[in-house]
């Protein structure tokens, strides 16, 4: 795709072409805060266009065979494995994710693709006799199936912008229906151009249609248009919670934030625990749903345990994503503000620095805060940003207690040598998923990924978005 400054682009059933109109949105790198390239600005119009050419592939797609389906799914996930190299510059240049990530970013979510074509073959439904219920007899017969919701509107955010706009599309092609792609400003590059590999791959032009422009001029439009069936959205809270309250009556699959806790009693490991909480909080600047964004630590081991994460993170790589530094500039200079402003209202507050606090523009260099308390505002809200907060606790149920006040629940961890102590504490976390022993993160794709409150509605995970981006049918065969 051409994505130099000057030119706007979109992309149309002849593949590239320079925007119709005057109207783009400019693409901003965080390296350099300079234009990277502009993708055209739909307007309502041109969306009522898209979404219409999307119903009549629908008439279509939804008849082809299932086998075909998977077929020219293989086929898109191939396309993306050929061009990982480009795909990962994308990513390096729109976001600011290190090479070995994006790399790594493309790969999954070409294996994912490839796992869900195989495993959309093995949806199956079932039969149901009427004599299983009281008074009835064997006359009747349900034939259940799986059918398609019809125009999904998928909505990926900055931080995974191939990946976790894949994550929605392909369950939701595998399962008959069309898609919407809306990628994010800093993202959509990319997602053009994961559109196009699907075209090349043989998907039909009308089956799936990337959507740019200004969430603000169409964002409401979209979300609450009368020929979408399906909103399936990855993005903050506040987002999350317009969207239902906007969509009404269309079914949701909502990913929303997490403030997930790692809970480190006195047996744990400390530096199997000091390994998975580094990595959980500062991969990608800790710019990700899942990462660890606290620590409760019982008091025996917390000198200790802080000792170790500090000089931990103090060896973590910090620059150019092309150097494949851990933490590298955050996606904008706002998002720096939000996280500054944070470390250093703890601070003021009694918080003790483990690190040195360093920014160069929307870069920020790693920061442990130590003795954080209930009252700091880091305790509780989402940074988004490569700061750790450490909160100190007397024993396992403060642990919980305290994770439990959050008002998210995507993922806690628990770190401990008693196993069948981190189970019975795995079932009181208000969470969608427990990591005993391990980072909080997202997979292995074919698990599932549930976030109860405020982080999220749904399952997703290959099976579980298949069956979420379907419906059940019912045919009563009356003998």
């Amino acid at each position: 795709m051409p994505n130099g400054a000057d030119d706007c682009v979109q992309l149309g059933p002849q593949g590239w072409t320079s925007c119709q109109s005057g109207e783009h949105v400019a693409v901003y790198g965080p390296v350099h805060g300079q234009i990277i390239g502009k993708v055209h600005a739909f307007s309502r119009e041109e969306v009522d266009q898209a979404i219409g050419r999307l119903q009549e592939g629908f008439q279509s797609w939804k008849r082809m065979l299932l086998t075909e389906r998977a077929q020219l799914l293989h086929q898109w996930a191939d396309k993306l494995e050929a061009n990982r190299a480009e795909l990962a510059e994308l990513l390096m240049l729109e976001i600011a994710k290190n090479h070995r990530d994006s790399l790594d970013e493309v790969q999954r979510s070409a294996d994912f693709i490839h796992y869900t074509a195989e495993e959309g073959l093995r949806l199956a439904g079932e039969t149901l006799f009427g004599d299983a219920f009281p008074g009835q007899t064997r006359q009747k017969v349900s034939i259940v199936g799986r059918v398609p919701l019809g125009v999904v509107l998928a909505i990926p955010p900055f931080n995974y912008p191939i990946n976790l706009a894949v994550t929605k599309i392909a369950p939701a092609l595998m399962g008959g229906n069309v898609v919407v792609l809306k990628p994010p400003t800093q993202g959509a590059i990319a997602g053009l151009n994961i559109t196009r590999l699907a075209y090349e791959a043989g998907i039909p032009d009308n089956v799936i249609i990337a959507i740019t422009g200004s969430g603000r001029v169409i964002g409401d439009y979209l979300i609450s248009h009368p020929r979408v069936n399906m909103i399936n959205f990855t993005g903050s809270t506040q987002t999350g919670q317009h969207i239902a309250s906007k969509a009404i009556m269309v079914p949701l699959l909502l990913e929303l934030g997490g403030k997930d806790a790692a809970i480190v009693l006195a047996d744990a490991n400390i530096e199997r625990a000091r390994d998975n909480i580094v990595s959980g909080a500062f991969s990608y600047s800790g710019q990700r749903c899942t990462a660890v964004k606290r620590v409760l630590v019982v008091e025996e081991i917390a000198d200790q345990l802080a000792t170790a994460v500090a000089q931990k993170v103090m060896t973590l790589s910090v620059g150019a994503p092309e150097a494949d530094s851990v933490v590298t500039p955050l996606i904008s200079n706002e998002a720096a503000d939000f996280v500054w402003d944070m470390i250093h209202e703890a601070v003021a507050q009694g918080a003790v620095a483990l690190t040195p606090l360093r920014r160069e523009g929307n870069l920020i260099y790693p920061v442990v805060l130590d003795f954080v308390t209930r009252d700091m505002r880091v305790a509780w809200e989402e940074p988004f940003g490569p700061v750790l907060p450490i909160i100190r606790i007397h024993d396992a149920e403060e642990g919980v207690e305290l994770a439990n006040a959050s008002e998210y629940g995507l993922q806690g961890a628990i770190f401990t040598q008693d196993v069948s102590q981190a189970f019975l504490l795995a079932e009181e976390l208000d969470v969608g998923t427990v990591q005993i022993n391990g980072k909080t993160s997202r997979g292995p794709d074919h698990f599932p990924f549930v976030g109860t409150k405020a982080s999220g509605m749904g399952a997703q995970g290959v099976r579980y978005s298949l069956l979420a981006m379907t419906r059940l049918k019912s045919t009563v065969l009356n003998l």
